[in-house]
C-alpha cells in the first residue's frame, strides 16, 4: 500500500512511496537494500527527511527508513572519546549529549535535523565546523561490492559540502560514524566571527560547551533553521544552496571572499541572491503564498502550507536563473532531489 512520504519530511512535501519500510538494525537495512537491488527495484534510503525534495508524483519504489539506534562510546584522556553512533541515531540529539558529556568538536553544529548516518554523505557544517573535523570512520554497505566497507577520513573524499558518498550517490548505505572527540570544558576554538559576536570572544577563542551550543541555537532560531511546527519557516530542507566556490576573478564585486586551501574562494549565496532581488519573505506570484524564502533567511525555501513540490521547484529555478543573470553565477542545489529536476 502507497505510503505518505510528506510527513516524513521537513519540507512536509512529496508525494508516496510504492512500499516503504521501518529498519531498525544494520541486518534490516541491508536485507532491505540487498533485496531490492537484487532484484533490480528502485530504491531511496531516507535519513530523517531534512536534506531532500520528493516529487510529487512520489517515488515508485521501496523507501528504506534508516531507523537504527545505538551510541557505543570507549573514552580515554589522551585519545578523547570514541563514539560509534548508528545511523539512525538523531543527529542533534547526539549534539546535545556530547556537550553534556564534555565532548568537544561538534557544538557548533547543534540544531541541525536529521539523523547521524546522512552526515558525512554531505560533510555537515555550520558555525565554522564540519563533521569531518572529527570523524574518524564510516561504515558503509557498498552496493556495488555487496559487501561492508569501512572507510577512514582520507579515504572519505570529504570537501566542501562533499564527500565520496555524495559523489557517487546511491553507492553507499552509512551504518554507523565513529567520531573522535576530544575531552574538557571548553569549546573548539570559535571559528566564525557570528559566533564569535554572540559569545563575547575573539575568533580563535574558546567559550565553555554549553555556551557555545546555546548561542548556536540562538542564532539559529533566529534564522528558522530549528525545526518548529508552528513556525512555516521551518518547513524547509535547511539551507537550498549551496555558497559557490568559484575562481578568485568572477567573485562579483563587494561579494563576501573565503580563500579556500585549493586556490578558489567561496562565496556567499544569500548575498548573491539578495542582491539579485530576492529578499527575505520573496514568494511567488502564483499561487500566491504558498511557497516563499524565509522570512529570516534568504537560502531557506519554505512550504508555507498547502504547497507542492513543483511550487518549489519553481520558486528555486526563478531564483537560481535571476543569481545567473545577475552575476553570471549557477548556484547548485544542497538537498537531494527525488525523482524531480531542477
Amino acid at each position: 500500500m502507497p505510503e505518505p512520504l510528506a510527513p516524513r519530511t521537513t519540507l512536509r512535501l512529496g508525494g508516496p512511496a510504492e512500499e516503504l519500510v521501518e529498519a531498525g538494525t544494520e541486518d534490516e537495512v541491508v536485507a532491505a537494500v540487498a533485496g531490492a537491488d537484487a532484484t533490480g527495484r528502485s530504491t531511496l534510503v531516507l535519513g530523517g527527511g531534512s536534506n531532500v525534495v520528493v516529487a510529487d508524483d512520489g517515488f515508485p519504489g521501496l523507501v528504506v527508513d534508516v531507523a537504527t539506534r545505538g551510541v557505543h562510546v570507549e573514552s580515554d584522556l589522551c585519545g578523547g572519546a570514541f563514539a560509534t553512533v548508528a545511523a539512525g541515531e538523531s543527529w542533534e540529539e547526539f549534539v546535545a549529549r556530547s556537550v553534556s558529556e564534555g565532548w568537544i568538536g561538534i557544538e557548533a553544529l547543534s540544531g541541525i535535523p536529521g539523523r547521524v548516518g546522512a552526515t558525512p554523505i554531505q560533510n555537515v557544517g555550520a558555525y565554522g565546523q564540519e563533521v569531518s573535523d572529527t570523524i574518524a570512520r564510516v561504515r558503509a554497505w557498498d552496493r556495488e561490492s555487496d559487501r561492508v566497507t569501512t572507510y577512514f577520513p582520507d579515504q572519505c573524499g570529504f570537501g566542501y559540502r562533499t564527500s565520496r558518498f555524495k559523489e557517487h550517490p546511491g553507492r553507499h548505505v552509512v551504518l554507523s560514524v565513529t567520531f573522535q572527540l576530544r575531552l574538557g570544558d571548553l569549546g573548539a576554538p570559535v571559528r566564525y566571527a557570528e559566533l564569535a559576536e554572540l559569545l563575547g570572544v575573539a575568533v580563535g577563542d574558546r567559550a565553555p560547551l554549553p555556551d557555545v551550543r546555546e548561542a548556536v541555537l540562538r542564532l539559529r532560531r533566529r534564522k528558522g533553521m530549528v525545526l518548529d511546527a508552528a513556525d512555516h519557516d521551518t518547513w524547509s530542507a535547511g539551507s537550498f544552496f549551496t555558497n559557490p566556490l568559484l575562481d578568485g576573478a568572477h567573485v562579483p564585486d563587494g561579494a563576501p571572499r573565503w580563500a579556500q586551501s585549493d586556490g578558489r574562494v567561496k562565496t556567499s549565496a544569500a548575498w548573491l541572491i539578495e542582491r539579485a532581488g530576492f529578499a527575505k519573505g520573496y514568494a511567488l506570484d502564483r499561487p500566491p503564498g504558498r511557497v516563499g524564502l524565509s522570512r529570516k533567511h534568504t537560502l531557506a525555501l519554505t512550504n508555507r502550507g498547502g504547497a507542492t513540490t513543483a511550487e518549489l521547484l519553481a520558486l528555486a529555478a526563478e531564483v537560481r536563473d535571476g543569481v545567473r543573470d545577475r552575476f553570471g553565477v549557477t548556484l547548485v542545489n544542497e538537498p537531494v532531489l527525488v525523482g524531480c529536476s531542477l
